[in-house]
């Protein structure tokens, strides 16, 4: 169960980190705590599962990157060892698991698009692959999501 200062440290993290030479010392005091205690609590608000991730986020378009949403069709048997493989990629953030006919689903950032149609390719002939679908990035959309933990 989350206390009401597990609330506040959730809140806090979810905005801009302080840009300074500790973000964590700079943050603690903001908290009313010491950088030591909020970074303990941070790894155990993560260990319960609370944080998912922690990490910036990055223009990849203003940075040179292509983006890609790539649906695959993977039989069943095969999904865990598909799924394993595709995240060995560097430029692939995540991917999931959907119902119907193409059934994982991932994001890929690479530098060119030579090196993403190399990535796909390699994983069009992983073992249980039976199809890829790449739906490269026109728009860009930011949604920023805030969860209020009060």
């Amino acid at each position: 169960m989350l206390t009401q200062y597990d609330k506040r440290v959730l809140n806090a993290i979810q905005g801009a980190l302080p840009i300074a030479e500790r973000p964590f010392a700079v943050l603690a005091k903001q908290l009313e705590t010491t950088e030591e205690e909020l970074l303990t609590d941070l790894k155990r608000l993560s260990d319960d599962g609370y944080i998912r991730r922690f990490g910036a986020f990055f223009d990849s378009n203003a940075l040179g990157f292509h983006g890609s949403l790539v649906a695959v069709k993977v039989k069943e048997d095969s999904m865990q060892e598909v799924a394993d493989a595709i995240n060995r990629y560097n430029g692939v953030t995540h991917n999931y698991e959907r119902e119907g006919e193409y059934n994982l689903w991932f994001t890929l950032q690479v530098q060119s698009e030579d090196e993403r149609d190399n990535v796909l390719k390699k994983i069009s002939e992983l073992p249980g692959v039976l199809d890829l679908m790449n739906l490269p990035s026109e728009k860009t959309y930011k949604v920023r999501v805030r969860f209020n933990m009060d």
